[in-house]
């Protein structure tokens, strides 16, 4: 489990990155005196996180701490727990309070119909019931004037009726506040003397951005993952101080930076892309070190598989995404979800054919080779039975599963759809992969780029055991599985830097003209960065300030995001822009509109406190052949071998760089397997990152 020995430090310094996913937790350990990174992975406890997360820092620090004087001097986190809350409808009871007459605007929507052709398409569920949605009179013009003054009469009387039916949230969302805050701020004090013990959080402080729909959804989503989370946390925290985790923890946010746990609790809205943003950085870093900077990553766990595009060694931000059909409108990272991971449930649907997903049989009862109650065919289940997976146990023999159980389960699936076991196992895994394939071309051909021009990054545990049939299916020629795949998210933790952002909306054209406004729009949010850098204690040395803007053509109705540096020469800056600009919309809509006037529309700042991150350094070539890391051979039905074949094993941990594997062979690791196909052949990097080209 040792990376690297690194000289200069004599204390016993460690850095934990907990990553708690849907079906299993994995902990990554860095000591700062040895330079030795260690790994674990420890089965997921869904009806309480916290439980999970304390058994693996126990766990590892047993294990791995060798000094009884070692010391926990950083702890970041990863978590799905609010992106759970909001699929499985599982947050609390909320309650909107907005101006007269737009108590109806998140039901409303917006006009548009991704399913067009759907006549079964079901809408998700609003978040706050018509019943505990109440308006109250007051009116500020688009321009932030005071068009009617709030009565607070109606404030106190919508807070009593909340109050009488139980919320025990609510979400504050008045028309134009993104311009004038005055009025929400009136409503958050009335209410918290109101519905004292009720979280509440208002759209100036989540989401001050115009479009009312969209700000609503994001104030309504944060209020109903904010109990969720504030009663996670206040869970979690006094547990790690118990178990020797002292330092100030941190929580993982979408945008893959991490905040304090008291942001999180205040702003649980920034945590829906938690754990998938920790991996994306992770991937990031450990490609561009490897040398590849144009990557697609593929991370592929128990109950989903995200993948993100990054070019030039930087991630692909989005201002706005949708989970699970409620619009959210905070910056996070460019990750697509699909429910395909290795707990995905494989079934019949009701035109008799299979299905795999979106359902998951996650850690428990988990997959049927579990034996702990699930009879139903998985992923996994799959695998264990084409023998990719080992069929006897996981995590290199702490998890003893059954292969008489997966063939049982699949037996089953395989008699409904007239084929016989082994053709209905493999045709699960096409259909996996199938689904993954959906998602690569949504962040990679639906955004301009051509796929075969990236080199994908497998990780989570189940993504090398699917990743080169993946590329295949995309015409992708490399892939790269890091050393440590399936607790990559747990070591992006440690190499992520503590990070928040701030936004305001300020309508202007994009002339020489606009310069005061524009200069004026980022000192305001210059203003919050600085109070936020003292609030966090962050060191001059270690502040850096990212701006960008929202942009469009006058009269579009979606913008796009471009990077930009603090106004110097006003002419200067109006032909970046521009430029900007333009090369994006070419990119993403094939054309651009030289003659149309362009609009600023949203001011953003990306704030960040730089960290001491875990170092990923270079090892010996190998001294001893490859031959010495084959363990055992095991017969693998494979369908590009033409059925089952008789294929190596190999120890990852035995391999060093310059060995090369050919396939069709499975190179097992405690935290994942690794396929390589016929065809194909897989090198070992100086940084331990298997190479597979073919």
């Amino acid at each position: 489990m040792t990376n690297l020995a690194v000289g200069g430090s004599t204390t016993q310094s460690l850095r934990i990155g907990v990553d708690s996913g849907g079906t299993f937790t994995d902990v990554t350990m860095y000591n700062e005196a040895t330079g030795e990174i260690s790994i674990w992975k420890v089965s997921s406890t869904p009806d309480d996180p916290s439980r999970g997360i304390i058994d693996g820092v126990k766990q590892i620090l047993e294990r791995f701490a060798n000094s009884a004087d070692a010391q926990v001097v950083y702890f970041g986190h990863g978590t799905t727990v609010a992106t759970n809350a909001v699929i499985q409808k599982r947050g609390a009871v909320t309650g909107l309070i907005t101006t007269e007459g737009f108590r109806d605007v998140i039901e409303i929507g917006r006009q548009i119909r991704p399913s067009l052709y759907n006549l079964n398409v079901s809408r998700p569920e609003v978040l706050a019931t018509r019943d505990n949605r109440h308006e109250v009179k007051e009116r500020i013009t688009w321009e932030g004037l005071v068009q009617t003054e709030l009565d607070e009469g109606s404030v106190r009387a919508a807070a009593r009726r909340l109050k009488d039916a139980g919320v025990s949230s609510i979400a504050v969302c008045l028309i134009n506040s993104y311009r004038n805050p005055d009025h929400e701020s009136a409503v958050k004090r009335i209410l918290m003397e109101e519905v004292s013990e009720a979280f509440v959080s208002i759209s100036s402080e989540i989401a001050p951005e115009y479009r009312e729909f969209e700000r609503t959804s994001t104030v309504l989503v944060n209020s109903y993952v904010g109990p969720i989370i504030r009663d996670y946390l206040t869970r979690l925290a006094p547990k790690l101080r118990e178990t020797s985790v002292k330092v100030r923890p941190h929580l993982t946010q979408s945008n893959g930076g991490v905040i304090s746990f008291d942001q999180a609790q205040r702003e649980p809205v920034r945590t829906i892309l938690s754990g998938p943003a920790a991996g994306v950085v992770g991937a990031s870093a450990v490609a561009h070190q490897a040398g590849f900077d144009r990557i697609i990553t593929f991370d592929m766990g128990g109950t989903s598989t995200d993948v993100a595009l990054i070019e030039g060694a930087k991630p692909r931000f989005a201002t706005e995404t949708s989970v699970h059909g409620h619009p959210i409108r905070v910056p996070m990272l460019d990750i697509e979800t699909v429910g395909a991971g290795g707990g995905s449930l494989a079934s019949v649907d009701s035109g008799g054919l299979l299905e795999v997903g979106p359902a998951s049989a996650g850690a428990f009862p988990g997959p049927a080779c579990y034996e702990k109650g699930n009879t139903s065919p998985t992923v996994t289940d799959a695998n264990v039975l084409l023998q990719v997976l080992n069929p006897e146990y996981l995590l290199a023999g702490r998890m003893k599963i059954s292969q008489a159980a997966a063939r049982t389960a699949i037996e089953r699936l395989a008699a409904s759809l007239n084929v016989d076991v082994m053709t209905g196992a493999q045709g699960i895994i096409s259909m996996a992969v199938a689904n993954m394939v959906k998602a690569v071309r949504m962040v990679s051909v639906e955004r301009g780029y051509d796929p075969r021009d990236f080199t994908l990054v497998a990780f989570g545990g189940a993504g090398p055991v699917h990743a080169t049939r993946l590329a295949r299916e995309l015409g992708i020629g490399t892939v790269l599985v890091p050393k440590t795949p399936g607790v990559l998210c747990s070591l992006g933790l440690l190499l992520s830097d503590l990070k928040t952002s701030f936004s305001v909306t300020r309508l202007c054209t994009l002339s020489e003209q606009s310069a005061a406004s524009i200069d004026a729009a980022f000192e305001a949010l210059d203003a919050k960065a600085r109070a936020w850098f003292e609030g966090e204690e962050v060191e001059s040395g270690r502040r850096v300030t990212k701006y960008s803007v929202d942009m469009r053509y006058a009269g579009q109705g979606h913008d796009l995001n471009v990077a930009c540096l603090r106004l110097t020469s006003a002419s200067q800056f109006v032909s970046d822009l521009r430029s900007g600009f333009e090369q994006l919309h070419q990119q993403m809509y094939g054309y651009t509109a030289p003659e149309e006037e362009i609009q600023i529309t949203t001011f953003r700042v990306e704030v960040i406190a730089e960290v001491e991150k875990a170092p990923l350094l270079s090892c010996p070539d190998a001294a001893t052949p490859v031959e010495q890391a084959v363990v055992s051979r095991r017969d693998i039905y494979m369908e590009e071998a033409g059925g089952w074949t008789q294929c190596p094993i190999y120890d990852r941990t035995a391999l060093a760089p310059g060995h090369a594997v050919s396939g069709p062979a499975v190179i097992e690791q405690m935290d994942s397997t690794t396929l390589i196909l016929p065809g194909q052949t897989a090198t070992v990097d100086n940084f331990l990152n298997l190479i597979i080209k073919g």
